[in-house]
């Protein structure tokens, strides 16, 4: 009985210090491992190493994907792009096997692990930041090889009641059924990490064949898939198609990988005789992991054009969706609610464009409230979800941009409820230049480019008020010698002062897309292009 409670022990704390570990890597590691996803997964290959070092950097496949699926969900990356990604994150997910079977059968931590455990618990307590993440990532690593080492004690008798008569052969029928058990065990203890390390301890042990070990691990490594595939429900399209992706992709590894355990069974058991049974089945793990991915690479756009068909794009022009699961990691929910503010930009200023420009179409414009208005409601809402640490000003300025973003663009849906000023703007003197320049700059058939928009705004906002100045001292001096009445004026006037707020929030907007880009990791700006001078602008 105590054996058995060791050993459930040392499960849960094995899985404890997992969590822990990751968690504490994720938050040192996050924006600079967010800055490499977006930067070098031009192409599936780099997706590959990508999604492997992100994996092994942070000891979790699933943050790697959360993280993959924001910048799907931002139009950062393609699909086809993130399958490479999904790949990598595959083979780098077995780093743990390999600290499991080097760092803790090797070298036997277990009981420096407890002396550490208490420093690291003092630099947990005693500080803040940076030094306490440490304590946190220091922590989760003594607990992952203190319950190894309970597990260990735990099941060093299991080989008295895990005959070769209870256990399944090496026949057909047997590995699946060796795999299906794997993947039962992983789904319940929902960490492929801690159910991969229990058969190591087993195999060590001399309880479980490595053969048999071996095909539960392919069973293991397609058990991963499922808290994937329950998170995806409900979720948004990106994390949806990912979480069929990386199904099709374990199913496509698992029938490669179980007719290769057969091809090499006797040469795997000839290399556990030299190295150790548990490097021996470590090895295989990654091994069909990376011909796995080997095999795919070279359909990767194939592979992406059938599961976008399994889940298509029905929306048409329909918002992006906000996709709650992101929540768990702030620089990927905010990399989806960027999604969010980029689409209302350009609705609400393609909006503008076409009521103010030739086409004087004001259908979009009246429709902004019912579809922009109600979309950026729930965008803040979601805003208002994220936690970011206070030790983290990168990933505060970008949340604290947006934030401003959203702001400004309700209030451009706000001020469109007053399009009648248009016609007043339009039929004046003075008015219509700005507004026929104002139009252009928000062409739909531009490129949508905000920090350039922005840059146009605010180069041109002195000369628009110099002129709209002039134009109220006119109107006065006009309505007092009687050109205008006392209506014409106010109305011009009004028409005037939303024009100049209009402006000044389009400005803000392209102003704050700076901040985003340069804290969210997307990359260096691009400069304002070259202008005419204010005054050849509106001449």
């Amino acid at each position: 009985m105590s054996e058995t409670l060791s050993a459930l022990g040392g499960i849960g704390l094995f899985l404890l210090g997992m969590k822990i570990m990751t968690e504490a890597l994720r938050e040192a590691a996050g924006a600079n491992l967010r800055r490499l996803l977006a930067r070098f997964t031009t192409t599936p290959l780099k997706g590959v190493a990508s999604g492997l070092v992100t994996t092994a950097v942070i000891q979790s496949s699933s943050a790697t994907t959360v993280m993959t699926v924001g910048f799907v969900g931002a139009g950062l990356l393609s699909f086809t792009q993130a399958l490479g990604v999904i790949y990598g994150a595959n083979i780098g997910t077995t780093v743990t096997g390999w600290i499991v079977s080097l760092v803790g059968f090797k070298l036997k931590l277990g009981a420096v692990a407890m002396g550490l455990l208490f420093f690291a618990s003092l630099t947990l307590f005693l500080s803040h930041g940076r030094a306490a993440r440490i304590g946190r990532v220091l922590a989760g690593f003594c607990l992952l090889f203190i319950g190894l080492d309970m597990m260990q004690q735990g099941m060093s008798g299991a080989a008295d009641w895990i005959t070769v008569e209870r256990i399944p052969g090496t026949g057909v029928g047997g590995l699946l059924a060796m795999a299906a058990l794997g993947l039962a065990v992983t789904v319940v203890m929902q960490s492929s990490s801690a159910a991969i390390a229990v058969v190591l301890v087993l195999v060590s042990n001399g309880a479980l064949p490595l053969i048999q070990a071996a095909a539960a691990v392919i069973g293991m490594n397609l058990g991963t898939t499922f808290t994937a595939l329950i998170a995806a429900f409900g979720g948004s399209r990106a994390m949806q198609q990912t979480a069929i992706a990386n199904l099709l992709f374990n199913c496509g590894t698992m029938v490669i990988a179980f007719p290769l355990l057969q091809l090499i069974a006797g040469p795997l058991e000839a290399l556990a005789a030299r190295t150790g049974v548990d490097t021996a089945l470590v090895l295989f793990h990654t091994g069909f992991n990376l011909l796995g991915t080997l095999v795919f690479l070279p359909v990767t756009r194939q592979f992406a054009t059938l599961v976008a068909k399994l889940r298509p794009d029905l929306g048409g022009r329909a918002p992006p969706e906000l996709d709650r699961h992101l929540l768990s990691d702030e620089g990927a929910a905010m990399q989806s609610a960027h999604a969010m503010v980029i689409w209302a930009a350009r609705e609400v200023f393609s909006a503008y464009s076409l009521a103010i420009g030739p086409a004087r179409d004001l259908r979009r414009m009246s429709a902004l409230g019912p579809r922009v208005g109600i979309a950026l409601d729930e965008l803040k809402d979601y805003m208002a979800q994220v936690s970011v640490p206070r030790d983290k000003p990168t990933e505060a300025a970008a949340f604290a941009a947006l934030m401003h973003q959203a702001d400004h663009l309700v209030r451009l849906v706000e001020q469109a409820e007053h399009r009648g000023y248009i016609a007043i703007l339009l039929r004046g003197k003075i008015t219509p230049r700005p507004a026929q320049w104002f139009a252009a700059c928000l062409s739909p058939e531009r490129p949508l480019d905000l920090p350039q928009i922005g840059a146009r705004m605010a180069l041109m906002a002195a000369p628009v008020a110099h002129r709209f100045a002039r134009h109220r001292r006119g109107l006065l001096l006009g309505e007092h010698v009687g050109l205008y009445s006392m209506q014409e004026t106010f109305q011009a006037t009004d028409a005037m002062r939303w024009f100049t707020r209009i402006m000044h929030n389009v400005q803000r907007v392209g102003e704050y897309e700076r901040e985003v880009r340069s804290n969210l990791g997307h990359g260096a700006v691009s400069a304002p292009e070259a202008e005419q001078s204010p005054a050849a602008e509106l001449a």
